[in-house]
């Protein structure tokens, strides 16, 4: 095992992600040794580090002459190339094992995809309930009647919601020394390293796991959409960093929830939630990444081409609630999914953000992002920019919607029920402006007709004065003053 500045820098990643992966990796190569395993654990700091996952490998096959090298496939189309390429200046074999994390391997996705003209995670979502028997009655139909309970998960926020308590974890001597290498070695590096509260084992994992299950799975349906003020988390359980790196297995967390569900511990909107979350969308999006790159991680299907505005790391910006999601990524590399793809994917989305950039924001700054989950997650669900592969629509919406979901709207610089004008909320006006831009394209689509038809009832007067605005957002946006 090794830890290299190659892979800490691929993008600006932020420290506590860092902290997390060299504290997890640590504490798995001293569970190893204790197992009984001869561990071989170059530390960023060794004398001899050759800085590169690449150089580590032929520097271990010059120290111990082994009779072949054996890896678990890498999760990422870079790493994955870089290994096999490997093959040519290693002396002996090398084999590439399944990576066993998954519940459907890439081979099965492909063979589950074959030639779909369209691929949706629904169906393929219902397959994996039945191949792994979850939530399933014993005639083989669905709990409750229903394969997909996401229309009872949409509640706006009620007075008073916040987050159930969370767990935080002492940090031993491994997670302090990690804390004061990535302060020495990362000194301007994106976000807020401490607090520290991650889970570093897996048996710290689990209770993590255990601790959503009793506490805040129940009300993790009712309001999975709902985003508050100084809320990063809510009812979202934090566990995908684990679930990603392999300290928590993705059926055990299935199985979890249901049984709480059938010990009537929690409701089964909330578990069917969580499951459809990590049995279908994970796994879903994985094999999309991997049928599709790395030609995916170049499309641009929407032309867009705006650079990635300043305040997307400074957080610098009068707009609430990308400024509140933009802070509570700072301070915990975290921000639950709709404030990542209602607020600062849909900002991207509707003011025509160059995709990669925003790729590589996403993919540096949230703990739990890695390439294969991030990019369709990015470009697919959030920028459209794979012309509907993933998404059967762009998920674009104006302040309204904002407004309704959370209250972020409160004390704004910018009024969500103004449009136009001194105040106009800037996701009022950027928002008809992108219908406008890409009527071509999305006015075949079977979902948009009623859009553009009440876009078509306002008159040419008023788109005019909608657009004129939206380019004084965009003016405002490149001159930092949004």
């Amino acid at each position: 095992m090794a830890e290299t500045m190659a892979e800490a820098t691929t993008v600006r990643h932020h420290v506590k992600k860092r902290a997390f992966l060299f504290s997890a990796m640590r504490h798995y190569a001293g569970a190893l040794r204790a197992a009984g395993y001869a561990v071989r654990y170059v530390a960023l700091e060794d004398e001899d580090n050759s800085q590169s996952l690449e150089g580590e490998i032929l520097r271990a096959v010059g120290a111990l002459n082994p009779v072949r090298v054996v890896v678990t496939e890498p999760g990422d189309w870079r790493l994955r190339d870089s290994i096999e390429a490997l093959r040519l200046a290693l002396p002996v074999p090398l084999d590439i094992l399944p990576d066993t994390r998954f519940l459907c391997s890439r081979a099965e996705f492909a063979a589950w995809a074959g030639d779909r003209r369209e691929l949706r995670m629904e169906y393929f979502y219902r397959e994996m309930r039945r191949r792994h028997d979850v939530l399933l009655e014993p005639d083989g139909q669905p709990a409750g009647g229903r394969w997909n309970f996401d229309a009872d998960n949409r509640k706006p926020p009620r007075a008073g919601l916040d987050s159930p308590p969370r767990l935080s974890f002492r940090k031993d001597a491994i997670t302090l020394a990690v804390l004061d290498l990535v302060r020495r070695r990362f000194p301007n590096g994106y976000g807020r390293l401490e607090p520290f509260h991650f889970a570093v084992t897996r048996r710290q994992a689990l209770r993590e796991l255990d601790h959503f299950i009793a506490h805040i799975l129940p009300g993790f349906g009712d309001y999975q959409d709902a985003m508050v003020r100084g809320e990063p988390s809510l009812r979202h359980s934090l566990l995908a960093p684990y679930l990603n790196v392999g300290l928590l297995y993705p059926l055990e967390m299935c199985r979890k929830a249901e049984a709480a569900w059938r010990a009537g511990l929690a409701p089964l909107n909330a578990v069917e939630g969580f499951i459809r979350q990590i049995l279908g969308w994970r796994e879903f999006v994985r094999g999309v990444y991997w049928r599709f790159m790395p030609g995916y991680l170049e499309r641009n299907a929407l032309d867009a081409h705006e650079p990635l505005p300043a305040f997307y790391w400074s957080g610098e910006t009068r707009m609430a609630c990308v400024a509140e999601a933009l802070a509570h990524t700072w301070d915990h590399a975290y921000s639950h999914h709709i404030q990542r793809l209602m607020i600062t994917g849909n900002f991207a989305l509707l003011a025509g953000l160059e995709p990669k950039a925003v790729h590589q924001w996403y993919l540096g700054v949230y703990a739990d992002a890695h390439e294969w989950v991030e990019v369709p997650n990015t470009l697919g669900m959030a920028l459209h920019a794979d012309g509907g592969l993933l998404a059967s629509k762009p998920y674009a919406a104006s302040g309204a919607y904002i407004k309704r979901m959370s209250n972020f709207c409160r004390g704004c610089a910018y009024d969500p029920s103004v449009s136009v004008g001194e105040g106009a909320c800037p996701f009022n006006a950027l928002y008809w402006d992108f219908l406008a831009r890409h009527r071509e394209r999305l006015s075949r689509n079977a979902r948009m007709p009623y859009v553009y038809a009440t876009w078509d009832r306002m008159g040419d007067a008023k788109q005019a004065a909608l657009r004129g605005q939206a380019q004084a957002h965009l003016i405002a946006m490149r001159e930092g003053r949004l």
